[in-house]
């Protein structure tokens, strides 16, 4: 009988529940936990997919020096004395962890605790700062502490749901299907998109606000004013809890609704009836992610939200509040240990000598960081002119993810001595590294991750530790023994580190802090193997079951009162003659992060397995770029060459790229070597929503697309997307130059034995090149090319890695590049859960399929995670509006 393990998503910030299912034969399998109150069992394609992510190709399972392997002892023994080193002639300040949202809480005290309170530095950042920065930065400002009021319950008891900077339906996936659920349930609910694109998420809305890039302090400061114009202001509210209304309010009135309306380029009766709905809506939601946070003014547009809740009373109440969405599985874990640069453990201050005291009292330690240490895109500037001489990188990847990726990476391989800590051998950052630390992944490592909503659960572990991968904890507490605090870190388990980090939150906590856990606070190792999930706050003799702050005041500030917090619109527009475009990043349905862990997933490759720039019509035909053709995105900081999608989903004059790409899977997609490293002043966020940029087509002599079991190497082409598929590899092309051995080049890239002799077919005239190599009956690869791009059935072209090639018919078929009338063609992609293709839907669409619910019933597209509902309705209506003309 298979045995289940309950434990937490990886991925996003919403934080399901999983239940791993191990049968007898080790084989895993993966449902949504129907009793986690974050997502009743609902699960997104990556969470379905995440037992399709746990194999061991390409793993770190041995610690390696130099590029050999190496024992732990001598690997750490290297690493405590590189780091003593330079601390003895360099001091505190000249070492450095750069930390992950990807690490579980324990990881994170331990890190956060070696380096704050024993090395003495605050030189401890997270890729969190990349994330959710701004947002802690505008609580700490409005609330006195980095607090999320109210509860993902909320969201479904509000009757009106704002969603800005924020692709709900592709990012937070669950959530959207619990406020989906909501509406379909309650009609009269409305909810409001504020964001440049449109995005799926668009396709609920009821008003869908497409401002002008970061023009959204402009937007809630014309709110504010509207609110006090209209008398919709809770003057009870603010007068007993709140300070510094009549400064805010000086600040809203400076701005005119003309002015409001130049600034963020809506029409003025979408402008009106958001403003309406907000002033007459009294269960409303303000819900935002990173295109608030990642901004040069993004925590001004944090504080810019949060006036228009305090101004109301509308915060802390059911059905009210701002809302900050997490993007990762921990970066709340992380925030609550102190993992940020500027803070201590258990949300303590480190500019305060009291908060400084009691943390150096509670840890017994030899000092305390006296002051903020560098935030991630400062620590990587000192990485690069030397002032940082010992760096160790756990669970990230800066390489891709940072802005002015290529010079961060020009830093890490410059330092003198550089640590990563990860479970693959060759991201782009632990290529670099002069010490590789092997660490535990998903369903092999065990401890706690804190989501959105403030609530902690248990990753467990469910698979054998492969090779000599070590928990991250174990790693820093064996280092910090080699360094001569034995005694501090002599944590045996998980649950011994979860037991001390409870109990600090509770340490001389009379109720002025927010975060406090202490009813955990000597927690046996059995109750913490068996904790279910819970929010906080849970103080001692405490048992709440459901939590939210500020409905009654009660905030954080010595005063106990909140503050507004003055903001004024930002110059938002970054273009010039050289750089006209504005460029966002972000993410897409079906990938996470630097694709470390999805992009091992055939079925997650499936929707889009290749890095895209999204440009309106009018842009794209201005500068001379098809669909599908290839666009080059420059800055001054560096270049990436993607694909073309052409959409008018996309404003005029912008471009949207995905961050995931990277060189592992991409010739050159590492977007965020384009990014600026403009940061946020408050927060130290990057300002990756906003980057002006050039965009031109890049010609090509040869498009290409290719199939293969083995894994392709040696590509020698232009531009190259590589994604796994099943049974092998999918590859985009393209070539600057003319290859005369298209057989020689087969057999260098796809590996293929000389005595193997290709089925071919090609046209002078038209440059088609077509080649297939079969092993019996088995194929081993295929090869198209054509001076356009490529126009090949590629979901067709993929099965046949699994298909039998006995019958000579199939083999012509595929070099024809077109499937048989018995075999039609799925068309790519759009529902991953089901493997479900466009052409599919658009068949069973015409066959009479008027509905979403109805293409699922036909199909079973969309009935599982949800996240490509929006994209069927899109196809139907687009279906209906055809069949209409």
């Amino acid at each position: 009988m298979a045995e289940e393990i309950k434990t937490t998503c990886p991925y996003c910030g919403v934080g399901c529940g999983v239940i791993a299912k191990i049968a007898d034969d080790g084989n895993v399998s993966v449902m949504g936990d129907p009793d986690h109150p974050a997502n009743f069992g609902r699960l997104c394609s990556k969470g379905s997919a995440l037992a399709e992510t746990i194999d061991l190709d390409g793993r770190a399972l041995h610690p390696e020096i130099a590029g050999r392997r190496a024992g732990w002892n001598e690997a750490l023994d290297l690493v405590a004395q590189r780091f003593s080193d330079a601390i003895a002639e360099h001091g505190p300040d000249s070492v450095a962890f750069y930390v992950s949202g990807q690490l579980l809480t324990e990881d994170y005290y331990v890190a956060n605790k070696l380096m704050k309170g024993f090395i003495g530095s605050a030189n401890i950042d997270t890729n969190s700062r990349l994330c959710m920065s701004s947002s802690v930065a505008g609580h700490r400002r409005a609330f006195g502490a980095d607090t999320v009021p109210g509860t993902y319950e909320d969201l479904e008891l509000a009757d009106l749901v704002i969603l800005t900077g924020s692709n709900l339906a592709w990012c937070h996936p669950v959530i959207y299907q619990r406020l989906a659920a909501a509406k379909a349930a309650r009609p009269g609910m409305k909810v409001v998109v504020i964001d440049p694109r449109r995005t799926m998420t668009a396709d609920i809305a009821d008003l869908h606000l497409a401002i002008r890039p970061d023009s959204d302090v402009a937007l809630f400061l014309g709110l504010f004013e509207h609110l006090i114009a209209n008398n919709a202001i809770d003057q009870n509210y603010v007068a007993e809890h709140t300070n510094g209304f009549a400064e805010a309010f000086a600040s809203a009135s400076g701005v005119s609704f003309n002015e409001v309306l130049e600034l963020t380029g809506l029409p003025a009766m979408q402008l009106r009836e958001f403003y309406r709905l907000f002033a007459a809506t009294e269960k409303a939601v303000t819900c935002y992610s990173q295109g608030v946070n990642q901004s040069s003014s993004g925590t001004d547009k944090v504080n810019a939200i949060i006036n228009c809740h305090l101004a109301t009373g509308r915060i802390g109440k059911p059905g009210m509040g701002p809302f900050s969405l997490t993007g990762q599985p921990n970066a709340m874990g992380g925030r609550e240990v102190g993992g940020l640069a500027n803070m201590l453990a258990a949300h303590m201050a480190i500019e305060s000598a009291q908060d400084r005291d009691r943390v150096q009292r509670f840890w017994q330690s030899p000092a305390i960081a006296e002051k903020p240490g560098l935030k991630a895109v400062d620590m990587f500037k000192a990485v690069g002119d030397g002032r940082i001489k010992a760096l160790w990188i756990m669970a990230t990847n800066p390489v891709v993810s940072l802005p002015d990726a290529d010079a961060v990476e020009t830093a890490i391989k410059a330092c003198p001595f550089v640590v990563v800590s990860d479970i693959l051998k060759t991201t782009d950052t632990a290529r670099h590294a002069h010490v590789l630390l092997p660490s535990l992944g998903w369903g092999e490592k065990s401890g706690t991750v804190t989501n959105s909503e403030r609530r902690i659960s248990r990753q467990r572990s469910f698979i054998d530790t492969p090779g000599d991968a070590r928990a991250d904890w174990w790693q820093l507490a064996e280092v910090a023994r080699r360094m001569g605090f034995a005694d501090a870190f002599a944590f045996a388990s998980p649950s011994d580190i979860f037991d001390e980090h409870a109990a600090l939150s509770a340490f001389e906590n009379s109720g002025n802090r927010d975060f406090d856990i202490g009813a955990y606070a000597g927690i046996e190792k059995a109750a913490y193997d068996a904790m279910t999930p819970f929010q906080w706050p849970q103080p001692v003799g405490d048992e709440r079951t459901v939590t939210r702050f500020f409905a009654k005041g009660s905030f954080f500030h010595p005063d106990r009162k909140a503050r507004f917090v003055p903001v004024e619109p930002p110059a938002s527009d970054r273009t010039s003659a050289d750089y006209p475009f504005t460029l966002n990043t972000g993410r897409i349905r079906d990938q996470w992060h630097t694709m470390t862990r999805t992009g091992k997933s055939a079925r997650l490759s499936a929707h889009i397995a290749e890095p895209f720039a999204e440009l309106h019509p009018r842009d794209a035909m201005e500068i001379g770029i098809g669909n599908a053709g290839l666009v080059e995105i420059e800055s001054p900081q560096g270049k990436a060459v993607v694909r073309a999608l052409i959409t008018e989903r996309q404003a005029r004059g912008s471009i949207f790229v995905p961050m995931h790409w990277n060189d592992q899977f991409a010739a050159k997609a590492r977007i965020d070597a384009v990014v600026a490293p403009l940061t946020d002043p408050f927060s130290g966020q990057p300002a990756s929503k906003n980057v002006a940029v050039a965009a031109r087509p890049l010609k090509a002599a040869r498009y290409g697309f290719a199939v293969s079991a083995g894994k392709p190497q040696n590509l020698g082409a232009a531009y190259w997307a590589l994604a796994k598929a099943d049974g092998g590899w999918r590859l985009e092309l393209a070539f600057d130059h003319a290859v005369e051995d298209w057989c020689g080049w087969c057999r260098s890239t796809f590996g293929i034995p000389a005595e193997i002799e290709p089925l071919g077919y090609a046209d002078q005239q038209s440059g088609d090149l077509r080649l297939a190599f079969f092993d019996g009956t088995r194929l081993l690869a295929a090869l198209f090319l054509a001076r356009e791009p490529v126009a090949v059935a590629r979901s067709w072209a993929i099965s046949q890695l699994a298909a039998d090639h006995g019958d000579l018919r199939k083999r012509f078929a595929l070099v024809a590049g077109r499937p048989g009338a018995d075999k039609p063609d799925p068309g790519a992609t759009v529902c991953s859960c089901f493997a479900v293709g466009v052409n599919q839907i658009v068949a069973a669409v015409r066959g009479g399929c008027r509905s979403v619910e109805a293409v699922g019933k036909e199909l079973n597209a969309g009935t599982n995670c949800g996240s490509c509902r929006a994209e069927i309705k899109g196809i139907i209506d687009g279906c209906l509006a055809a069949a209409a003309e």
